[in-house]
């Protein structure tokens, strides 16, 4: 049973439930003050607490999609960051090909040009060679008659860390808003490319081009529009892409918008941070190398660097998010600089997690929307 499956979470419950009224049951002859009386009471409330944990733990997961599967969860994961060679192995031989494709249903009807489509594709950068998996959501638009020749805007969308790409199209429900933000006239249609920043897990690499090891930056800012590109009809005019992504994700969108905005348009943080981290799950990102370590952390950039062109979304909260007041300080130093944009969603209140971001999702594909072109 896959860690995510219902089945698994049902086993849980049943296992907890089960425990909890043999415990009161059993209670009574376990009473007396034996040694296997007591270390019979121990082992069942022992064995009690490890389940109820376990089926929160797995509903939690479950919730926010933290970990896809049991090789996720135990940093076994092979499936992203390994280099493939798509040529070598029969495939099209382009950066980016098409594994499995998911209907959309709308109004009763599973036809392309009524809900849209969302394809499971797999992208080997032509430079960096790195490689993932990602979704691509191809609104009703891209398959109807009417728009046969016309290039759509298209926005990245990234999740936190260590999240899943699964997560955006069925927890953050990414795809089904952008299609009724359409649907009702609020925004124009955009295809979707939904991926984890995490090219090489179980490592966090911040969306650094890490010295010696995985080139992820540079893997956003080029291989990934160029893959997407030479797929899909995408307006090539560099107004025509954004990026959003939440937390590490959040952080990512700013810096490559910040960094590339011949590239990015738009970038959009919900929850962000400013500066990458170095910790246990990143290892060395910077390798003594003290100018990328400078890039890495958007405040200095900003202060040391020319002003981009190119418009930058925040969000936070209150009371709930640990980057209020940063947020806050970014927003000045953006405002500062008189060229690049600064826009923000302050919510009264809102945690660091999935419930929040659906909150600030519509608005801000609103806003990355009135942002980009399609030529």
């Amino acid at each position: 049973m896959g860690l995510t499956s219902d089945k698994m979470l049902v086993l849980a419950i049943v296992c907890a439930v089960l425990l909890f009224a043999g415990t009161v049951w059993l209670w009574p002859r376990l009473a007396r003050r034996s040694w296997r009386a007591v270390s019979g009471r121990v082992a069942l409330l022992l064995a009690t607490q490890v389940t109820l944990f376990v089926c929160v733990a797995l509903a939690a997961n479950q919730a926010f999609g933290f970990y896809a599967s049991w090789a996720d969860l135990f940093g076994r994961e092979t499936e992203q960051g390994v280099v493939v060679d798509h040529t070598a192995g029969g495939g099209s031989g382009g950066p980016l090909e098409v594994v499995d494709t998911r209907r959309v249903t709308s109004g009763g009807s599973s036809l392309p040009q009524v809900g849209g489509q969302i394809q499971k594709v797999s992208v080997v950068g032509r430079t960096t060679r790195v490689a993932t998996p990602a979704y691509v959501y191809l609104p009703p638009e891209y398959f109807q008659a009417a728009y046969r020749t016309r290039t759509f805007p298209a926005a990245v969308v990234l999740t936190g860390y260590p999240g899943t790409a699964e997560a955006l199209v069925d927890k953050l429900n990414y795809p089904r808003t952008a299609r009724q933000l359409a649907k009702d006239g609020r925004m124009q249609p955009l295809i979707l490319v939904m991926l984890r920043p995490t090219v090489a897990p179980p490592r966090d690499t911040e969306c650094v081009d890490v010295p010696g090891g995985p080139q992820t930056e540079s893997f956003f800012a080029k291989d990934l529009p160029d893959a997407v590109l030479a797929h899909y009809r995408v307006g090539k005019k560099p107004g025509s892409w954004g990026i959003i992504g939440d937390s590490t994700g959040g952080y990512c969108a700013l810096k490559l918008a910040l960094h590339h905005p011949g590239v990015y348009a738009a970038g959009a943080g919900l929850s962000p941070y400013y500066k990458a981290p170095v910790d246990p799950t990143t290892g060395d990102l910077f390798h003594g190398d003290e100018e990328l370590r400078h890039r890495a952390d958007l405040m200095w950039y900003l202060k040391h660097s020319p002003a981009p062109d190119t418009s930058l979304l925040v969000t936070s909260s209150k009371v709930g998010e640990a980057n209020y007041r940063s947020t806050l300080k970014f927003i000045e130093r953006v405002r500062a600089t008189n060229r690049t944009r600064i826009s923000s969603i302050i919510l009264e209140s809102g945690g660091h997690n999935f419930n929040t971001w659906r909150r600030e999702i519509p608005p801000t594909l609103q806003w990355i929307s009135g942002r980009l072109s399609d030529r």
